[in-house]
């Protein structure tokens, strides 16, 4: 029996067997078992490893985004107006077959957005090059999920369920559980919290079928226990989304208003170039970047070269993008900016720079 018919008949399983008390250590186990055969089928065969080119893509820029979609939402065209990159559109499927990236230039910063090809279903089984998009996804500091808004609510549930199933887990932040595999000693098992979802005998069962012994668990979060495999697996990747509902010029306003409030969504048309530049507010929202701009001593700042940092960095941040050495000379920097109590503050390197900061360097 292939991998693939084995996940077919647990996923059949899980669906036949009724949610109680008395099966729920059933239904944990078949879930750690999906998991592990789903892991397999995501390691590259070693005989397939010639044939037909990758997608890697040199990471550039400051960021990066991927594209992900059904064929013909409209990723092409939407690349083709947020960048300069002339990404092939026709009103066919499949018009794009490898992946095309562009970049955005937005608040000074160089966002590498990822034009993926279309995802089918199936996709995490490797249809259509699904394992392919999904690797490259995995690179991504943000994925936009284009949607078509005629037929939005279909598509967005199968995308998850594709991403899901190869661990990419969008808008969720990593289960609060420590975990540790040890060598000897059994299983030793704490929580913090009241579990309601989550038992000690569920706990082992899960482990001893990833045929782990010995390891310290302690729960500091009511978890699931799907959230408790992805913890024993390891390689689940936790990322920011947004869903952008694309060809709103095609559907009622009341039908636009109800997409526009769900959470993480954005409503936009391509075609008629509507809402795109809340699109970009919103992502640059979600790469959570901060622009600093440095200065010499005695002249202006220099607005037009900024330095693009993630969120929360500190001096020493800078002073590493600006040149290795610089850390070890370090006297003190003065900061001018919404960071700083008054203008300029003279710090050291653990102070947290924030966005449109301006900083002079002394060195030593």
């Amino acid at each position: 029996v292939g991998i693939l018919e084995k996940i077919s008949e647990i996923e059949k399983e899980i669906a036949r067997t009724q949610k109680n008390k008395a099966t729920e250590y059933h239904l944990g186990l078949l879930k750690a078992k999906l998991a592990k055969y789903r892991a397999q089928l995501l390691e590259p065969s070693k005989s397939s490893a010639a044939k037909g080119e990758g997608f890697d893509v040199m990471k550039s820029g400051d960021a990066r985004v991927a594209l992900i979609g059904f064929p013909s939402v409209g990723k092409s065209t939407f690349l083709s107006l947020m960048t300069s990159t002339a990404s092939e559109a026709a009103s066919y499927e499949f018009t794009t077959l490898t992946c095309i990236p562009g970049v955005i230039e937005y608040k000074g910063a160089n966002i590498q957005l990822l034009d993926l090809p279309g995802i089918i279903e199936g996709a995490a089984q490797g249809k259509g090059r699904g394992r392919q998009v999904i690797a490259v996804a995995r690179t991504a500091d943000v994925v936009i999920m284009m949607l078509d808004a005629t037929k939005g609510e279909v598509q967005r549930a199968l995308l998850e369920k594709e991403l899901e199933s190869v661990g990419i887990r969008l808008n969720k932040s990593k289960p609060n559980i420590y975990f540790k595999p040890k060598k000897g000693g059994g299983i030793s098992f704490n929580s913090t919290v009241t579990l309601t979802q989550c038992s000690e005998k569920l706990v082992q069962l899960i482990l001893h079928e990833y045929k782990i012994f010995n390891a310290e668990v302690l729960f500091r979060e009511d978890c699931s226990p799907d959230e408790f495999i992805d913890v024993i697996v390891g390689n689940r990747v936790y990322m920011p989304c947004l869903y952008v509902y694309n060809k709103i010029d095609q559907i009622s306003m009341e039908e636009v208003d109800r997409l526009a409030r769900r959470p993480h969504s954005v409503v936009i048309s391509c075609g008629m170039k509507l809402n795109l530049d809340y699109l970009l507010e919103k992502l640059w929202e979600y790469l959570a970047l901060t622009c600093i701009y440095t200065k010499k001593r005695g002249q202006r700042p220099d607005f037009t070269d900024a330095i693009i940092l993630r969120k929360g960095a500190s001096v020493e941040h800078v002073c590493h993008r600006i040149h290795r050495s610089l850390a070890s000379q370090f006297k003190y920097a003065l900061v001018w900016g919404t960071s700083t109590k008054y203008s300029p503050q003279r710090v050291g390197l653990t102070h947290m720079m924030e966005h449109e900061d301006v900083i002079q360097i002394v060195k030593k």
